[in-house]
């Protein structure tokens, strides 16, 4: 049990990498709380998964919701040691002036501005336990960027630089601060991601871009984060890792 007596708060875990790492982390002995707007996925999640878990039902753009989720984890669980923030959204892949002011406010929202809420709130509890581990979805979209997404992209690549600057900031209370950036994956956002019907012909040709031939899986994300959340990981600190079969080499 790598993660046995740990509490962690896994953001949009409702369903794709989230619900994947929430799984992975619970069967490591962790007692998860699922946060996602989504109500219903949370709670099917949290039922699964059993062993203590519970659900939350919140926005990660919403100040008062953060604290709330937060709050309530310290409440109900005793504390928090890992904090997720892998919810995230995308506008469909399309030419950058069909992007609406819309979509790009709420993609910084929710990808960007959610990590802002959660550091504030999850830092001070961290500290409480004597340290933690936070881990940023990224995305290999801000290193090695696409077409047709460049305002995603730029939120990715905020993602990937905030954890590096984050890293050096809260080292001094033995909190690690890293980003997983995987490659376009097998979840429910994939049709919009390749701004195309999903069809078998258009999947190969965004898996023809990536060297070891597939797309991401929930599995692969999660295997990461369980490495970089255990005490494996305890000498690891604001590392931008690709989980993209290649993609940005």
């Amino acid at each position: 049990m790598r993660l046995a007596g740990k509490i962690a708060i896994v953001t949009g875990a409702g369903g794709g990498f989230g619900e994947g790492i929430a799984r992975r982390f619970a069967a490591e002995g962790a007692r998860i709380v699922v946060a996602d707007l989504r109500g219903d996925a949370a709670e099917r999640v949290a039922a699964d998964i059993g062993h203590g878990a519970i659900a939350i039902t919140g926005d990660v753009g919403s100040r008062e919701d953060v604290a709330r989720i937060v709050a309530q984890t310290v409440q109900v669980c005793g504390g928090l040691d890992i904090l997720v923030n892998n919810a995230g959204v995308t506008h469909r892949n399309k030419p950058i002036l069909d992007v609406t002011e819309d979509e790009f406010d709420r993609i910084f929202r929710v990808n960007v501005k959610s990590i802002f809420h959660f550091v504030r709130e999850a830092v001070p509890a961290m500290r409480e336990r004597g340290g933690g581990s936070i881990i940023n979805i990224g995305s290999t979209a801000g290193i090695r960027p696409r077409p047709g997404l460049t305002w995603y992209n730029a939120s990715k690549g905020a993602v990937n630089l905030m954890s590096k600057s984050l890293a050096l900031e809260v080292a001094q209370w033995n909190i690690r601060v890293n980003a997983i950036c995987p490659v376009i994956g097998e979840t429910g956002l994939l049709e919009t991601f390749m701004g195309v019907p999903d069809t078998p012909e258009n999947r190969a040709r965004f898996i023809a871009t990536i060297p070891l031939g597939r797309m991401s899986r929930p599995d692969d994300i999660a295997n990461a984060a369980l490495y970089l959340a255990s005490d494996e990981g305890a000498f690891i600190t604001g590392v931008e890792l690709p989980v993209d079969g290649g993609r940005t080499v």
